[in-house]
């Protein structure tokens, strides 16, 4: 019983770890985008150009950034799911061990 539960903690770790990751890589996108738009709004180029340019590029920025968390949370809902139906397999089991319903 200790193993089983010790490998539902290690996959819920495992997703937690996705979504942090995403979560820094997202903010990163940003970080990036907002680096850049501070790149054009110093250069020489017409204004409007450069607030359309830096609007776009954060536009993008965000979209990354919410596509990767969109994606993580998936992967750590499935992760969750999975380990729940291992939870209930592996309760099935014991039950079936305690009331002898089967031998190993």
């Amino acid at each position: 019983m200790g193993e089983g539960i010790s490998e539902i903690e290690s996959i819920e770790a495992e997703a937690e770890k996705m979504l942090e990751s995403a979560k820094r890589r997202a903010n990163e996108i940003l970080l990036k985008g907002k680096e850049e738009a501070s790149r054009i709004l110093s250069s020489d180029l017409p204004m409007d150009e450069v607030k359309d340019e830096h609007q776009e590029i954060v536009r993008k920025a965000r979209e990354e950034a919410e596509r990767i968390d969109e994606d993580a949370a998936k992967k750590a809902s499935q992760i969750r799911s999975d380990a729940d139906n291992k939870v209930g397999t592996i309760a099935e089991r014991m039950a079936s061990i305690i009331t002898g319903a089967r031998s190993r």
